[in-house]
């Protein structure tokens, strides 16, 4: 059975309903995604990115090609939001398109 890779966005926001702590919880975990450039500035993921939703809850958007290049980083982001119990809404490919 093929698992299906999808773009996905991770809320902070559990289950219940509850804003996720610490509050900076999105930038350090795209920091651990992230990388310094030759310039010595750290950049994000083109893959792994910050984000919020309308109502200001913090988000991490995540880009299903992380996959491709690095599978361990696909599966931690993805038990990342199922161990901390957080909503987590797909991306179909043509909202990613858009």
């Amino acid at each position: 059975m093929k698992r299906n890779i999808d773009s996905f966005v991770i809320v902070g926001v559990t289950k219940e309903g509850k804003k996720f702590r610490p509050s900076d919880w999105c930038d350090r975990l795209c920091g651990i995604m992230s990388a310094f450039g030759a310039d010595n500035r750290m950049t994000y993921s083109p893959y792994v990115r910050p984000g919020c939703t309308l109502t200001g809850d913090k988000t991490v958007i995540v880009d299903a090609r992380i996959h491709d290049i690095e599978p361990l980083a696909y599966n931690f982001l993805v038990n990342f939001a199922k161990d901390n119990n957080l909503q987590v809404d797909t991306i179909t490919e043509d909202e990613a398109a858009a």
